[in-house]
């Protein structure tokens, strides 16, 4: 899911400012060369009820928690907490298609319509790199969905929803653009495609062929495709949506309606362990990788084959990608090299757009010189490991 927050926030705004408490800096007040609790603590003050954080230099490991786990409460965000990191779900999927690709069984000019025959009207225009940077003009299923605060969002709460069933309700309406190829819209139409054509060709499900493929290998003993379940597992933050009068706990939610693009759970070490495998080399070759970091459109979006890229103040690009879970709002950037590297998680209250101090913290995680993550001090809440 990508920027479902803004839609929610100008809907409730004026019920999220008196739902939440003020924001509480988990752990006592020290001086961090960084910067980077004051930062994090920035995050939590404009829209969120908690956030964490984990940051890696060739020097050491920074993690840190603001806010609180739960409404109400003075419990602190797990350092180590798990939660839904929606949309970074795409680069997981779009690195197994790769890896398909590498080993002859796709290719990333095979037509939808080859794999799926009638599903897609005029499929045979439609191929799996228009699918996987978004140059499909596929309209969007989200936006055929009730969303929070409509009663009808809560009535679908424990819903199981089949990627058949979603995709016939985006194809229920016009692309975006024609013809496929000439511009970019983003669409989660495209990885709920895509993981249909995973299937199709493996004869596995797309979750399972994810675990398989990178989640076990690389020992991501905090990520799992849950499907169906409703549960997030071990120490998590609590997630919430606006509700007609105060803010709904909606941690526990049946995550089909997220589907191939967007439901799965991890954490901020885990999503750095990820992101410095896939750029080190260690899943994709060379080439593929090369395709993941090139733009659908020639100067148009910073976004490739499930993999997007951002340049911070200090002139060094880093490539990730970003989710919004409805509950959940995730970030993970990493330098080429994997030698800088930056996740952040947040449950939003909707107060407000938190991207623009989020940007802030990332570029100083990003852009603070050699050294600082190793000199910040240890707490509960924040600690530097070898």
């Amino acid at each position: 899911m990508k920027r479902v927050f803004r839609s929610l926030m100008t809907a409730t705004a004026a019920l999220a400012v008196t739902a939440v408490p003020a924001a509480a800096t988990a752990g006592p007040e020290e001086t961090d060369r960084a910067g980077l609790q004051s930062r994090l603590d920035d995050v939590v003050a404009v829209g969120a009820v908690g956030a964490l954080a984990e940051v890696r230099d060739e020097h050491g490991v920074w993690r840190g928690t603001s806010g609180v786990a739960e409404v109400g409460t003075t419990r602190a965000v797990p350092v180590h907490g798990r939660f839904r990191a929606g949309s970074i779900t795409k680069t997981f999927l779009a690195t197994v298609v790769l890896q398909l690709v590498d080993g002859g069984r796709l290719r990333l000019d095979d037509t939808v319509e080859a794999w799926l025959p009638g599903v897609v009207p005029d499929g045979r225009r439609i191929t799996l790199r228009h699918l996987l940077n978004h140059t499909s003009g596929l309209y969007d299923y989200l936006h055929t969905l009730p969303m929070p605060p409509e009663p009808e969002f809560v009535a679908n709460r424990w819903r199981t929803w089949t990627a058949a069933e979603l995709t016939r309700r985006a194809l229920a309406n016009p692309p975006t653009f024609e013809p496929p190829g000439s511009a970019f819209a983003y669409s989660n139409t495209n990885y709920l495609l895509l993981g249909q054509i995973v299937e199709r060709v493996t004869g596995r499900p797309y979750g399972r062929e994810i675990e398989r493929r990178i989640i076990q290998p690389l020992r991501l003993g905090g990520t799992e495709m849950p499907g169906t379940s409703p549960w997030i597992r071990g120490p998590h933050p609590r997630g919430y949506v606006p509700g007609e009068v105060h803010l709904l706990d909606y941690t526990e939610m049946n995550p089909s309606v997220l589907g191939a693009g967007g439901e799965l759970i991890s954490t901020t070490g885990d999503l750095n362990r990820f992101f410095a495998a896939l750029l080190g080399g260690h899943l994709l070759p060379d080439h593929l990788l090369d395709e993941m970091r090139t733009p659908g459109i020639e100067g148009g979006r910073t976004y490739g084959l499930g993999l997007a890229w951002r340049d911070t103040s200090c002139g060094v690009r880093v490539y990730g990608n970003d989710g919004d879970a409805l509950t959940y709002q995730s970030w993970s950037f990493s330098t080429e090299d994997g030698r800088r590297q930056v996740t952040v998680a947040l449950t939003p209250d909707f107060r407000d757009d938190p991207d623009d101090v989020v940007d802030a913290f990332l570029d100083d995680a990003i852009c603070a010189p050699s050294g600082a993550l190793s000199a910040a001090p240890a707490s509960p809440d924040r600690s530097r490991t070898p």
